[in-house]
C-alpha cells in the first residue's frame, strides 16, 4: 500500500502545484451556499446591468434546482426554504424567468408548502424587505441608539461578535427608517406571503429590547440629536471598515447590506464608493463545475498558508514555497482592529482569511500562517508577533474564539434574528482550542505544564459530549471537533491513556464507516447530535485518521482501513467530494473548501508513511 501512498501523493502535490500563481497564492473556490449568487443578481440587476454576468450567475443558479422546484444547501437536504425564496426572488428580479414558468411555479408551490416568507430566515427577510417585499416593522427591533451605549448598559455594541456587528451596523441604518428599494423590475412576491397572526417574540427577546430601550432614554442629549449621532456612528463604523478592495470586512454578506445602507443615507447608486464595493464582490467570483460562483470570503490566507504547510516535510515536495511564505507575510497584519477594544495591551499581528483583509484577523488563520513559517529561523520577528497576539485572545475561560476574546455577554443570543445564538457572540470552541493547542504543541513547543495550556485543556475536557466527542463549530462537526480536540491534547503531552482522549478515540472508532472511511452529515449542527453521512467523505476520513494516528503512533486495522478507503475515495472522486465540510452557520451556510480534497488527505498519508507497522 506504501507504492499506492507515494503515488497519490504525487498526484496530490502536482495537482495543487497547479492551482498556485506567480505571487505563491494557491487559489482555491470557497464554494458556499447559494445566498451570495441570489444576491450578488439583485446587485448587479439593481446598480450595474452587467447582462453577461447575471446570465452567468443565473445560469449556474437554476442549474441548481431539485426537480421538485426546491433548492438545498447540501446533497441529503430535504430542501430549504430561504435558499429557495432566494433563488426564486434573483432569478425572478434579472428576468431569467417570469412567474408563468414551471420552474417557478413548483418553487413557489414549495415555498407556500413550507410556511411561505415568514418562515424564512432573517436575512432572507432582510433582502425582501429592503426589495419591498416584507413589511419591515415585523421584523427589526432594535434601536440605532445601541451604538452610543456605553459597556455598563446590559448590551453595548461592542458586545456583538465582530462579524455580527459588521452585518448589524447597515441592518440597523436599513431597519431604522425603514429603507424600500423602488425599482419597477423588483418582482411581486406577495402570493408567497402568508397571512398569519403576529408572533410574539420569546419573552427573553422582550426582556433584552425592553432593557436596551431604558438604557437609551437613560443617555444625556436632545432625543433628535442622539437619534442623528446614532445613525453617523453607525455610518461611520462602516466607512472605517472598508478594506482596499471596496468590500466591508472582505464578506461579500457584508458589503451587500452596507452597499444598500449607503443608498438608504443619500449616496448616490454611482458613488465611488458603491461601484468600489460592487467591484470588489465581482473579484469574489470563482469557477466552478456548473459554473461561475460568488465566494463570500475568498480563502487566499487560508488556503496558501495549510498547503504550505502540507508540502513540507517528507517526501519533499519540488513545490517553490518562497513565493508562498513571501505572500503570508505580506499578509501579516500590522493594523489595530476592533479586538483592541478588549486586548489593548497587544500589537497587531494575526492573519485575516482573505487577501483583502487587513484589520480583521482570526486565530485559525493565524496559527495556520505560524505553522507555515515555523520552520525558517529568519522569520522569528514575525513568528514572535504572531504568537503573541494568539496567545492574548485566549478567553478567561481557556477556550480560544474564532475572531476576538471576552465576546460572550449571554444575553447577545437573544438579539430576535434567526441563528443569534450562533453569530451574536464569539465563544471558546473546541476546534478554535484543540487546534490552537495543536499548533502551540507542535510548532511552539509548549509543555503540557505551561499554565494556558492547562486551562485549555481544562476548558476541553468541561465541554466533551457524554459520548466521547466534541461539538465543531466551524466545520462538520462532531468529527470535526473531535479531531480538533483529539490531536490539540496531544500535541501538548497529554497521555494516550487519558481519560478525555480513550472516550474521544472509541467515539472515533464507533462512527467509522464499513467502507473504512468516516462521513458525517450537515444535519449534525443543527440537530447537535451526530448524524452520518450514510457515506465518506475525503476531508472527514482525513480528520479521524489523523486522530488515530496521533494516538495510536503506529499502523493499526482502523487506520489501514482508512488509508485504504482514502486512496478509493482519490481516484472515485464521487458525489462526496463536492459534499460540504466547513461551516459557517447551522442551517443556513454551508462551505465546500475545494482546497480540502488536498490538504487533509495530503497530510495524513504523509503522516501514516512515519508510522510503524
Amino acid at each position: 500500500m506504501d507504492e499506492r501512498i507515494h503515488e497519490a501523493i504525487a498526484q496530490l502535490t502536482a495537482e495543487i502545484h497547479a492551482h498556485q500563481t506567480d505571487d505563491g497564492i494557491f487559489h482555491f473556490c470557497f464554494e458556499n451556499s447559494l445566498m451570495t449568487d441570489a444576491n450578488m443578481i439583485l446587485l448587479l440587476q439593481t446598480f450595474t446591468k452587467e447582462k453577461e454576468l447575471i446570465k452567468r450567475l443565473c445560469a449556474r443558479l437554476s442549474s441548481l434546482q431539485n426537480e421538485e422546484g426546491y433548492w438545498k444547501l447540501y446533497a441529503d437536504d430535504e430542501g430549504n426554504l430561504s435558499a429557495t425564496i432566494e433563488a426564486v426572488f434573483a432569478l425572478l428580479y434579472a428576468g431569467y424567468y417570469t412567474s408563468d414558468d414551471l420552474q417557478i411555479k413548483k418553487a413557489k408551490a414549495f415555498i407556500r408548502k413550507h410556511g411561505g416568507l415568514n418562515r424564512a430566515h432573517s436575512l432572507t427577510k432582510i433582502t425582501l424587505a429592503i426589495h419591498g417585499q416584507y413589511p419591515w416593522p415585523n421584523l427589526f427591533h432594535l434601536p440605532v441608539h445601541i451604538i452610543l451605549l456605553p459597556p455598563s448598559s446590559p448590551i453595548s455594541f461592542f458586545d456583538f461578535s465582530s462579524y455580527a456587528r459588521i452585518h448589524m451596523a447597515p441592518i440597523l441604518l436599513l431597519s431604522d427608517q425603514p429603507f424600500v428599494m423602488k425599482n419597477k423590475q423588483i418582482p411581486d412576491m406577495s402570493d408567497c406571503f402568508i397571512r398569519e397572526d403576529q408572533e410574539l417574540l420569546p419573552e427573553e427577546s422582550r426582556s433584552l429590547l425592553t432593557s436596551v430601550q431604558d438604557a437609551v432614554k437613560s443617555l444625556a442629549g436632545l432625543p433628535h440629536k442622539l437619534y442623528l449621532l446614532s445613525r453617523q456612528r453607525l455610518l461611520t463604523y462602516m466607512l472605517q471598515r472598508i478594506e482596499s478592495d471596496g468590500t466591508l470586512y472582505s464578506y461579500f454578506s457584508s458589503t451587500f447590506y452596507m452597499i444598500y445602507a449607503l443608498v438608504s443615507c443619500g449616496y448616490q447608486k454611482h458613488d465611488p464608493i458603491i461601484k468600489q464595493a460592487i467591484q470588489g464582490l465581482i473579484h469574489h467570483a470563482c469557477s466552478t463545475e456548473r459554473g461561475l460562483h460568488i465566494q463570500n470570503s475568498p480563502s487566499d490566507i487560508w488556503d496558501t498558508a495549510l498547503l504550505s504547510h502540507a508540502l513540507q516535510g517528507p517526501p519533499a515536495s519540488d513545490v517553490p514555497l518562497h513565493e508562498a511564505e513571501q505572500f503570508l507575510l505580506k499578509h501579516q497584519q500590522t493594523k489595530f482592529g476592533d479586538w483592541m477594544v478588549t486586548t489593548s495591551h497587544t500589537e497587531p499581528g494575526g492573519w485575516g482569511f482573505s487577501k483583502s483583509n487587513r484589520i480583521h484577523p482570526d486565530v485559525d488563520d493565524t496559527t495556520a500562517a505560524l505553522r507555515a513559517l515555523s520552520k525558517d529561523p529568519s522569520l522569528q520577528s514575525h513568528y514572535t508577533r504572531g504568537l503573541k497576539w494568539v496567545l492574548a485572545m485566549q478567553n478567561d475561560d481557556g477556550g480560544w474564539p474564532a475572531f476576538e476574546r471576552g465576546k460572550t455577554n449571554p444575553l447577545m443570543t437573544f438579539v430576535p434574528m434567526d441563528g443569534a445564538e450562533y453569530a451574536s457572540i464569539d465563544p471558546s470552541t473546541a476546534d478554535l482550542t484543540g487546534r490552537t493547542l495543536e499548533f502551540l504543541g507542535t510548532d511552539a513547543r509548549f509543555p503540557l505544564t505551561e499554565p494556558r495550556v492547562q486551562k485549555a485543556l481544562n476548558w476541553l475536557r468541561s465541554h466533551q459530549e457524554n459520548d466521547g466527542s466534541w461539538y465543531g463549530r466551524w466545520g462538520i462537526t462532531y468529527i470535526y471537533g473531535t479531531w480538533a480536540a483529539l490531536t490539540g491534547m496531544r500535541a501538548v503531552g497529554v497521555s494516550k491513556d487519558d481519560r478525555s482522549i480513550k472516550r474521544g478515540v472509541q467515539f472515533i472508532e464507533s462512527i467509522q464507516n464499513e467502507d473504512g472511511g468516516w462521513g458525517e452529515s450537515c444535519k449534525s449542527d443543527q440537530e447537535k447530535i451526530y448524524i452520518p453521512l450514510g457515506d465518506s467523505t475525503l476531508s472527514q476520513t482525513s480528520w479521524a485518521l489523523d486522530v488515530l494516528m496521533a494516538v495510536y503512533e503506529r499502523r493499526v486495522p482502523s487506520i489501514d482501513r482508512g488509508i485504504a478507503r482514502l486512496l478509493r475515495k482519490l481516484e472515485e472522486q464521487d458525489w462526496t467530494y463536492e459534499y460540504p465540510t466547513g461551516a459557517g452557520l447551522p442551517g443556513n451556510f454551508y462551505i465546500y473548501y475545494h482546497s480540502y480534497n488536498y490538504i487533509w488527505p495530503l497530510l495524513v498519508l504523509k503522516k501514516y508513511l512515519s508510522l510503524s507497522p
